[in-house]
């Protein structure tokens, strides 16, 4: 996806926020890497017209929470542009498995059975990754070649809105990246963090962090409807 076909790509209640990162130089230089790429014949995920499905399926009306990734799945099939979520008919990653754990443990929520958390995104959870592609078969391939300037000012969109929000931070690479938008912390914004849910880390804390029940109860504290998790 070049830089010019990412910003037709952005749904319109984004594009005020991201329209002037995609006409910067470093949009256009990871536009025309990331075609150079698959010129090369790598195998890039997700497939072009999916890489901002979490834009589309919450637009910025209608943000409530806000949930970071670190980058795609990076095995075949696996990714379909919402961090941590899989398409129906696709093995539950590790990490998912465990937040499927926690929220069960924190609102009785029985896992579906399967990884597809569109239904979440239609309620207005942000599903974000700090990038938005990767190679396959190599984890964070694709950092610092210019998502991060896009995906941080998606971030500080949803951390600019009137409406009160919920910012799920889970692990350090999360954090940073919530550390990048200027007042957030001392908002009128909710931010709670965890470790992350990774089977090598959610013991640690994520566990019992619950974040789904505390989230609802702040969204019904500010007139908001609460999600359907």
């Amino acid at each position: 996806m070049t830089a010019t076909e990412s910003a037709q790509a952005v749904p319109p209640s984004w594009q005020p926020a991201l329209g002037g990162v995609l006409a910067t130089p470093e949009a256009r230089r990871l536009g025309g890497w990331l075609k150079a790429e698959e010129a090369a014949g790598k195998n890039i995920f997700p497939p072009r017209g999916s890489r901002l499905r979490a834009l589309e399926l919450t637009p910025l009306d209608n943000v409530k929470v806000v949930i970071l990734g670190q980058d795609p799945y990076h095995g075949p099939g696996q990714a379909h542009g919402l961090a941590f979520s899989v398409p129906e008919g696709v093995k539950v990653p590790p990490s998912l498995v465990n937040i499927y754990k926690e929220l069960a443990s924190d609102c009785g929520v029985s896992p579906p059975g399967h990884g597809n958390l569109e239904h979440w995104a239609r309620q207005g959870v942000l599903l974000l990754n700090n990038s938005l592609t990767v190679q396959q078969g190599q984890a964070g391939s694709h950092q610092k070649r210019g998502w991060e300037a896009i995906t941080d000012a998606a971030v500080a969109a949803a951390a600019d809105k009137a409406e009160p929000c919920v910012f799920l931070l889970w692990g350090s690479h999360a954090r940073k990246k919530a550390e990048r938008v200027p007042g957030l912390a001392n908002s009128h914004h909710l931010v709670l963090t965890a470790p992350h849910p990774s089977p090598l880390s959610a013991h640690s804390g994520f566990f019992g962090c619950r974040h789904f029940s505390r989230a609802n109860e702040f969204l019904k504290a500010h007139g908001r409807e609460p999600i359907d998790w």
